[in-house]
Order: C-alpha cells, then sequence, then structure tokens
C-alpha cells in the first residue's frame, strides 16, 4: 500500500511539473507572439515615415520646379520688353540658360547658368507658322514675316531617387512693341 502512495505522490508531482512546463511553454509563445506583433508595427511605421519623407520631399521639389518655370516665363518677358532683339536674334531649337546680372535677365548657351540647386532649367525658342487665315500651327503652314512671334519652351528638370523629372512650360510670346 504504501507502494502506491508513493506513486500516487510521484504521479502528482509529475503532473504540477507537467502543468508548470505548459504554463512556460504558453508563456513563452505568448512572448515571441508579442515579440513578432511590436517587431511587424515598429518596421510597418518605419516604413510608412519613409514614404512620407519621400512623398513630401518629391512634392517640395515639384512646387520649386513651378516656381523656376515661372520665373523663367518672367524671364522670357522681360527679355522681350528690353528688346526684342533679345529674343529674335536668338538661335532657334538651341538651348538657353538664364543668367540674372546687372537687375535684368540675359541667357546664355553655358549649362551651369541653368543650375539652379538641385534643378537645371532651359529655354529654347522655335519659330512660328501660321495657315492662309494666319492662324497659328504646330505643322504644315508658312514662317511667319515678319517674325513678331515665338513659342517658348522653359524646362527645369532634377534627379529624383534614382531618375530624372522633367516640368515643361510652353508659351507664344510676340512683340507687342512693333
Amino acid at each position: 500500500m504504501t507502494h502506491s502512495i508513493k506513486n500516487q505522490g510521484h504521479g502528482e508531482q509529475n503532473r504540477t511539473m507537467k502543468k508548470i512546463f505548459q504554463k512556460q511553454g504558453f508563456m513563452a509563445i505568448e512572448i515571441l507572439i508579442a515579440v513578432s506583433i511590436i517587431t511587424i508595427s515598429i518596421l510597418t511605421i518605419m516604413t510608412v515615415a519613409q514614404k512620407s519623407v519621400y512623398v513630401s520631399r518629391q512634392t517640395f521639389h515639384t512646387t520649386q520646379s513651378a516656381f523656376l518655370l515661372e520665373e523663367g516665363a518672367e524671364a522670357v518677358r522681360v527679355l522681350r520688353d528690353n528688346a526684342w532683339t533679345n529674343l529674335s536674334g536668338l538661335t532657334v531649337n538651341t538651348n538657353y540658360y538664364f543668367k540674372f546680372s546687372g537687375g535684368t535677365w540675359s541667357t546664355s548657351t553655358t549649362a551651369a547658368d541653368g543650375i539652379v540647386g538641385i534643378f537645371t532649367r532651359k529655354v529654347t525658342f522655335a519659330n512660328v507658322n501660321r495657315d492662309a487665315n494666319n492662324n497659328i500651327v504646330t505643322s504644315g503652314g508658312t514662317l511667319e514675316s515678319p517674325i513678331f512671334s515665338k513659342l517658348v519652351t522653359v524646362t527645369v528638370s532634377w534627379g529624383e531617387g534614382g531618375t530624372t523629372i522633367t516640368k515643361t512650360l510652353q508659351f507664344y510670346i510676340i512683340n507687342i512693341f512693333s
């Protein structure tokens, strides 16, 4: 009889140890799950923050490029207002860059003059063709004579995330003083 009581006591001890190990095993699994959830949450937050910074920077650069495009258009107007020959004497389809000195704008063919921070700004001029009704046409027609208008293309480009982004503003300018 004593033998069966001993075995019984030993069995209870084994069951108690099993319960302790099971509880510890569950606790280890719970800790592992909690750490995994926290790690995934932190990585997700970091990814969202990184993407937000990238999008904010890209938006900031796009806004800056819009200002540079508008400034380029204003520079062309200043050149025209100073003298139409500032524009009519330029070679068509050639890249020009703006320089601001002596209180006014001028053009240059030196690419370094077109660098503004991370941006490169250039301007090209094209002659205008007109149809029989004197309307501007993009193809066909005849070269306007005398030349009193130009097609202006201001372009701003910059590197962003391994790619080059380009924004363009195109407009016609006329010799309003002739």
